[in-house]
């Protein structure tokens, strides 16, 4: 064989074999569906959008509502913490989850178990969140209850995240 077959070859051996991507999960898609939903709602409301937090309160209030307990009770819980200690932050819909914005850009966010089947609950900031700390920092956190020694560390995270 020369060299170029030998190459080839090896490049096929290292392809999975009988692995079909199975692409986007049924809770993955649905989020997807539901973000354009939300884009479609946001273009509606024209440019009051980025300014109308109460229209932004009903659609996260709605999607608490609609979550399982313990979750629902730690998301209403979070809403009630973001909104005292972090007032700039707009509340709105992302992928269908309850979101905390800052000039129409997502600082944090609360993932219900139950959106992606997991075993917990998660609150997360994305990159609008300055967070930044050297090289290596954390963006996400699993919640599976919020006890007073949670919400003191959400309440610094979230002040920081804002800052």
């Amino acid at each position: 064989m020369s060299l170029e077959k030998d190459t080839q070859k090896s490049a096929k051996s290292t392809t999975a074999i009988n692995k079909e991507s199975k692409g986007f999960t049924d809770e993955e898609r649905a989020a997807m569906k539901e973000h354009a939903q939300e884009l479609k709602a946001e273009a509606r409301r024209g440019p009051r959008a980025k300014k109308d937090k109460a229209d932004g309160e009903s659609d996260v209030l709605a999607k608490i509502a609609e979550m399982p307990e313990p979750d629902r009770a730690m998301a209403k819980r979070l809403h009630e913490i973001i909104k005292a200690s972090a007032p700039a932050l707009s509340p709105k819909t992302w992928y269908g989850m309850p979101a905390y914005a800052k000039d129409g850009k997502v600082v944090c966010f609360f993932q219900s178990a139950q959106k992606f089947k997991t075993r917990y609950a998660t609150f997360g900031f994305s990159d609008a969140a300055n967070l930044d700390e050297g090289d290596l920092w954390p963006v996400a956190f699993a919640l599976k209850e919020l006890t007073a020694t949670e919400e003191a560390r959400i309440i610094a995270l979230v002040k920081k995240a804002v800052s």
